[in-house]
């Protein structure tokens, strides 16, 4: 079993940045892939970015590339979200996520979520 904790949401203007962490406790977090999905009011859940177990291959959903970094921190059981260049279209709960599987864009191929954090962007 693997728990997960999202912080760093929060209110921003357009054009500022947030960091989110997700601190992950339980069986060996070097193992899995970690991932970032979001939620916005009335829409489906969406792929954000991807991170594979050693950190050294990412991906990202083409509405973030350029603007957001996924990264991870094994020593401290932490996965990192930076975002930049932040757009209203961003607001939404923004949740982490771990696969034992490998690195996918389909949130039903991951094991574990944790409850999520708000981000919203104003205009």
């Amino acid at each position: 079993q693997v728990h997960l904790v999202e912080s760093g949401g929060g209110l921003v203007q357009a054009g500022g940045s947030l960091r989110l962490s997700c601190a992950a406790s339980g069986r060996t977090f070097s193992s899995y892939a970690m991932g970032w999905f979001r939620q916005a009011p009335g829409k489906e859940r969406e792929f954000v970015a991807v991170i594979n177990w050693s950190g050294g291959v990412a991906y990202y959903a083409a509405s973030v590339k350029g603007r957001f970094t996924i990264s991870r921190d094994n020593a401290k059981n932490t996965v990192y979200l930076q975002m930049n260049s932040l757009k209203p279209e961003d607001t939404a709960v923004y949740y982490c996520a771990a696969s034992e599987r490998g690195v996918f864009r389909e949130g039903a191929l991951y094991d574990y979520w944790g409850q999520g954090t708000q981000v919203t962007v104003s205009s």
